[in-house]
C-alpha cells in the first residue's frame, strides 16, 4: 500500500493533518489492514470523496458513518454504490424524498459522483471498513481526521450547507460555525429512521435555496 496521499488542494489544506502522529500511526494500522484482511472500499478509492470534490469547490458536505460493507458496494462516498449495484436501503430513501422535494426521478445509478463534481463532499467519519463488520474500523483514527476536514472547512470557507442525517452526523454540528454555514438536520436514512424525520425534511430544495441566496450555483441533484 502506497502511502495515504491526499488529492488536489486538500494536501495543502490539511498537511499538517497527515504530517501528524496520530495520523502516521493510522496509516500504518490502516497498511496492516489491508494486508490482513478484507477491506473496502479499495485502497486507491479511501480518498475518493475529496477526488472528486476540492476544498475550493465544496459547497455542500453530506456526512456518513462508515463505508458499506458489502461487496463492491463502497467506493469512497458516503451513501453512494458504482453503477449496477442495488441500491442500499438507505440510498433508496435518499432518492425517495429527492422524489418527493424536487421530482426527480429515481436514477438508474447509485453512483452520486455527479454530486460530487458539483461540490458535494459526500464524506464518512470513517473512510475504510471490513468486509461484512460494520464500523469495523472505527477508533482507528479516522475520526480524529475527518473531524478536522470539518473544522476546516467551517473555519475558512463560508455559505457551506451541512447535512447533518442521524444522531451521529448531528454531533458533529459542535465542530460547525452555524453563524456563517446553514446546518440542516434531520433524522436518518435507514429504513429505522427515515419515517421519523428523514422523509419530508426537503434538505435538497432547502440546500439549493440557500445556496442561490448566497450567490452561488445550485447543485442538480
Amino acid at each position: 500500500m502506497r502511502n495515504m496521499q491526499l488529492p488536489n488542494d486538500w494536501s495543502e489544506v490539511l498537511k499538517e493533518q497527515t504530517k501528524a502522529a496520530y495520523f502516521i500511526e493510522l496509516e500504518q494500522r490502516i497498511k496492516v489492514k489491508y494486508t490482513s484482511e478484507l477491506v473496502y472500499p479499495p485502497e486507491n478509492e479511501i480518498f475518493n470523496a475529496f477526488e472528486l470534490c476540492s476544498f475550493a469547490n465544496t459547497k455542500v458536505v453530506v456526512l456518513g458513518q462508515d463505508p458499506y460493507h458489502g461487496i463492491g458496494q463502497a467506493h469512497g462516498l458516503s451513501f453512494s454504490v458504482r453503477m449496477g449495484v442495488p441500491f442500499p436501503p438507505s440510498l433508496r430513501n435518499i432518492f425517495k424524498e429527492l422524489k418527493q422535494d424536487l421530482s426527480v426521478q429515481v436514477p438508474f445509478s447509485g453512483d452520486l459522483s455527479p454530486w460530487a463534481k458539483q461540490g458535494v463532499l459526500l464524506m464518512n467519519a470513517t473512510l475504510t471498513v471490513k468486509a461484512g463488520t460494520a464500523g469495523a474500523h472505527q477508533g482507528l483514527g479516522w475520526e480524529t481526521f475527518t473531524d478536522s476536514v470539518m473544522e476546516r472547512l467551517s473555519e475558512e470557507k463560508e455559505n457551506l450547507v451541512f447535512l447533518l442525517w442521524g444522531s451521529f452526523a448531528q454531533k458533529k454540528e459542535a465542530l460547525i460555525d452555524t453563524s456563517k454555514h446553514l446546518v440542516l438536520k434531520s433524522a436518518h436514512p435507514s429504513p429505522l429512521s427515515a419515517y421519523r424525520g428523514f422523509f419530508g425534511n426537503k434538505h435538497f430544495s432547502k440546500t439549493n435555496e440557500y445556496l442561490a441566496q448566497v450567490g452561488l450555483p445550485t447543485i442538480k441533484w
